[in-house]
C-alpha cells in the first residue's frame, strides 16, 4: 500500500511491491547559516521544484535551472514508472518533508483529529547545542507552522515554544509571522481565541506545563494540539517508572501523524493516513531504498529486527562508539541525498 495522503503533494498512489529488501536517498544539506531571518529560507524554498526533480539518482544529470519546469510535460509512461517507485512517498529534502509532515497534519486536523505528534528523528534536529543547529530549527518550524496555516486556512494558530527567550527573539525577528507567539512558562500561553496549538520542541524538563496546557485543551470547546519534534524523554533520566507511564497514559493519546527516522540499513516512515513503511537500502541503486514491510502501528525494536535480520543489526564485536556513530551518519546522508 502506497502513501495517499491528498494533501500530502509528495505522495504517490501506486499499488504494493511484494516484500523485498530496500532503501532511498533524500539530502541532510539544509543550509548552518547565521539567523538570517525567513527571507533567506524563503530564497531557499524557490529552487525546491527543481530539487525534487533532482531527487533520484536518474535525474542527476539534468541541469538544475528551470529543469522542473521543462520537464512537466513529460509523457504518461514516465510518470506511471515514478509511481511505481518503491519510495515515491519519501520527500527529496529536509525541507520537503517538513512541508510533508505540515499537510499531513493539516489533513489530521480538517479529519477531526485533536492530539498529533510529528516527529524528525534525525540527529540534526535533535542534538541543539550549538546555535547554528537552534537557528536552523526555529526556520524549520516556520515553515511548519505558515505551511499548516496555508492548508488549514486558520487564522488563528498559536505557536509556543520551550522558553520565553526564544519566542521573545523570534517575535521581534519575525513580524510578518500569520501565527501568534508564547512559551510553556507563560502564565496563559493559549488563549480562548486560540484555534490550533502548536508546541515547538517541547522539552521534558517542562513536562508538567505540557500536560497541563493538553489538559484545558480538551475543554470545551476542545481544540487541536500538535506537538512539533517532542524531546520529552531524556536519555539522561532512562526508561524508568515515570518514561512508561508517560508514554502510556499520555503520549498515548497522541496520533503520530508524520515520522521519519533514518536507520544504519533502512529507514521507518510514516505519513498521515497512510501506514507505517519499513525500507531497505537498495543494494543495486545507491542512494534508493525498497520497501521491506508496511505496518498498521509502529515498528518496534523486535519488529524491525525480524525485518533487518539480526545479522544486520547486531553490531560487530568490539565496535567503536565512533564506528557506530558514522554508520548512523551515513545511513543520514543516504536518507537526504544531497542535491
Amino acid at each position: 500500500m502506497a502513501c495517499s495522503s491528498p494533501s500530502c503533494n509528495l505522495f504517490l498512489n501506486r499499488p504494493s511491491p511484494p516484500i523485498p529488501t530496500s532503501a532511498t536517498g533524500c539530502s541532510l544539506s539544509f543550509s548552518n547559516s547565521i539567523f538570517c531571518g525567513y527571507h533567506a529560507i524563503s530564497r531557499h524554498c524557490a529552487s525546491s521544484a527543481s530539487r525534487i526533480r533532482a531527487k533520484f539518482e536518474k535525474f542527476q544529470g539534468e541541469p538544475p535551472q528551470d529543469s522542473f519546469r521543462e520537464a512537466e510535460p513529460s509523457s504518461a509512461l514516465e510518470n506511471s514508472e515514478d509511481d511505481e517507485e518503491d519510495d515515491s512517498c519519501l520527500p527529496p529534502d529536509l525541507e520537503g518533508a517538513v512541508r510533508q509532515s505540515s499537510q499531513a497534519t493539516a489533513l489530521f486536523v480538517s479529519s477531526g483529529g485533536m492530539r498529533a505528534i510529528v516527529e524528525l528523528l534525525i540527529p540534526q534536529l535533535q542534538f541543539l547545542d550549538d546555535e547554528g543547529a537552534q537557528v536552523e530549527l526555529w526556520e524549520l518550524s516556520r515553515i511548519f507552522l505558515d505551511t499548516l496555516i496555508k492548508e488549514t486556512e486558520c487564522q488563528s494558530v498559536k505557536a509556543i515554544f520551550p522558553d520565553a527567550g526564544a519566542a521573545a527573539l523570534l517575535k521581534y525577528r519575525w513580524k510578518d509571522a500569520a501565527f501568534k507567539f508564547a512559551s510553556l512558562s507563560d502564565r496563559r500561553p493559549v488563549e480562548s481565541e486560540d484555534e490550533i496549538i502548536v508546541m515547538v520542541v517541547p522539552d521534558y524538563q517542562m513536562l508538567e506545563y505540557v500536560e497541563r496546557i493538553a489538559s484545558n485543551l480538551s475543554n470545551d470547546p476542545p481544540r487541536p494540539l500538535i506537538m512539533w519534534n517532542p524531546r520529552l524523554i531524556s536519555e539522561d533520566v532512562g526508561v524508568g517508572v515515570n518514561v512508561r507511564k508517560l508514554r502510556r497514559y499520555f503520549l498515548s493519546t497522541f496520533t503520530t501523524v508524520y515520522s521519519m527516522r533514518p536507520l544504519p540499513s533502512g529507514a521507518v516512515f510514516r505519513c498521515y493516513p497512510g501506514l507505517w513503511k519499513v525500507f531497505y537500502d537498495d543494494k543495486d541503486r545507491p542512494n534508493r531504498y525498497l520497501l521491506a514491510q508496511e505496518l498498521i502501528s509502529r515498528p518496534d525494536a523486535e519488529e524491525l529486527e525480524m525485518i533487518f535480520g539480526s545479522a544486520e543489526e547486531e553490531p560487530v564485536q568490539g565496535q567503536s562508539l565512533l564506528d557506530k556513530a558514522a554508520g548512523v551518519i551515513s545511513s543520514i546522508n543516504r536518507f537526504m541525498k544531497a542535491i
